[in-house]
């Protein structure tokens, strides 16, 4: 998987996986190709579990009461998940940078994408740039990758919902 470089794409998949757990380890498979995964070996079970537990580490990020504690789980992400840099050419898709050791099975590059793409995007972004949807009852993770950093809604629907919301408590 070539990405922008691991950051949004990989946060992105991180938030579908988060906001949609798969249900097997095909649907898994499935999800990962849509996001432009290249997928060098046969899905299981193990690669769900470790793929959810990747997820489950991934929402204590984005749940994070201040920036210190965000850096801190993720810290500890990169820590479990992380290998030295190396420069990869496989399935025809050109040279580029993995930062996990090579022959993973699935779960564990996930693991990877998600850490170092997180890093990634919070450091090259922001810290604030990883969030819950501002409507209360809505609980949809997302990356907030606008030009401006203050995207508050997960979908425009959300943001006309919330704007019908406070003009009828003004008004009415």
């Amino acid at each position: 998987m070539q990405l922008n470089p691991y950051g949004a794409d990989a946060v992105n998949l991180a938030a579908d996986l988060a906001n949609r757990p798969p249900a097997d380890a095909a649907e898994l498979a499935d999800r990962c190709r849509e996001a432009g995964l290249v997928l060098e070996h046969p899905v299981t079970r193990q690669d769900l579990d470790h793929a959810m537990a990747a997820v489950t580490a991934w929402v204590k990020v984005v749940d994070a009461a201040d920036e210190e504690e965000r850096a801190e789980s993720l810290n500890r992400m990169l820590a479990a998940a992380a290998a030295y840099p190396r420069l990869v050419d496989h399935a025809g898709t050109g040279w580029h940078l993995h930062y996990r050791d090579g022959q993973q099975p699935l779960g564990s590059v996930l693991f990877s994408l998600i850490s170092v793409g997180t890093a990634l995007h919070l450091t090259g972004r922001g810290m604030h740039r990883l969030r819950r949807c501002a409507v209360p009852e809505c609980t949809t993770i997302f990356a907030d990758t606008s030009r401006t950093g203050r995207q508050r809604y997960c979908t425009q629907r959300c943001a006309n919902r919330d704007a019908v919301r406070r003009h009828r408590r003004r008004n009415g």
